[in-house]
């Protein structure tokens, strides 16, 4: 069993959590309080598997409440706040829930929750290290140049070409955006817009619609179409964890 525990301050939030914990058979409720003090001095004081975990409350921000809680259980962040992603995200928060939650998104978290309990050993063996690079047609004929993961901030969609961007180069292929994704591993790259893809790990900030990276001045729109999936790719990528 998944032992969890609710902070929000507003009762009725709490009330949705506590249901849908009751209608999930691996979890169990070992308490729940509108006072993020008290949540503080509970979790730390007994074991607690899963944290749900409101942003917005009085005396202490759910993003403060999780610096002075790292390394003691994992927080899933419940808010109706979608700006506050990017942040929880750089806390390693174990996932992140906008309001109004539906039970389908729950069971998503409970799942991944379950999973991560597991002994990996029992469950799980490494598979062949799949190739970290691409090999790409440019104008020159007959040439291609070859692009590591790890170099590339965004790609550029432009009709039949793509403009694959990094710190020192932009190259430019005849290539289609649909092809291009389905070569890059999608835990590394996610769609934010339907002529741009950038890398998960080069990104510095979020501002309104506007993505930056790190050591580039150049940004790169964030379309209302893509944005609950951006979020939510957000958390999914988030590896590891807490024991």
């Amino acid at each position: 069993m998944i032992s969890c525990f609710i902070v929000d301050d507003e009762q009725s939030a709490l009330d949705i959590l506590r249901t849908f914990i009751e209608k999930t058979p691996f979890l169990t409720l070992v308490g729940s309080t509108t006072d993020p003090i008290e949540a503080l001095s509970v979790v730390q004081n007994q074991p607690v598997d899963l944290l749900f975990m409101d942003i917005h409350m009085p005396q202490i921000s759910g993003l403060d409440a999780a610096r002075l809680l790292k390394d003691k259980t994992r927080i899933v962040f419940t808010t109706a706040y979608s700006e506050f992603a990017v942040e929880s995200f750089e806390l390693e928060a174990f996932d992140y829930l906008l309001k109004p939650i539906a039970f389908e998104r729950f069971l998503k978290t409970a799942q991944k929750a379950l999973n991560a309990s597991i002994e990996p050993s029992s469950r799980w063996q490494a598979p062949e290290k799949p190739a970290d690079y691409i090999f790409v047609k440019t104008e020159s004929k007959g040439k291609m140049t070859k692009i590591n993961f790890d170099d590339i901030i965004y790609v550029e969609g432009m009709k039949n070409y793509v403009s694959i961007n990094t710190a020192e180069d932009r190259i430019v292929t005849l290539l289609n955006m649909k092809d291009l994704e389905e070569r890059l591993p999608s835990r590394q790259f996610v769609r934010v817009h339907k002529s741009y893809l950038v890398a998960l790990n080069k990104i510095q900030a979020l501002d309104g619609n506007q993505i930056f990276f790190k050591g580039l001045k150049a940004y790169v729109p964030l379309g209302d179409t893509y944005r609950a999936a951006f979020f939510e790719t957000l958390q999914q990528n988030v590896v590891g964890g807490r024991k």
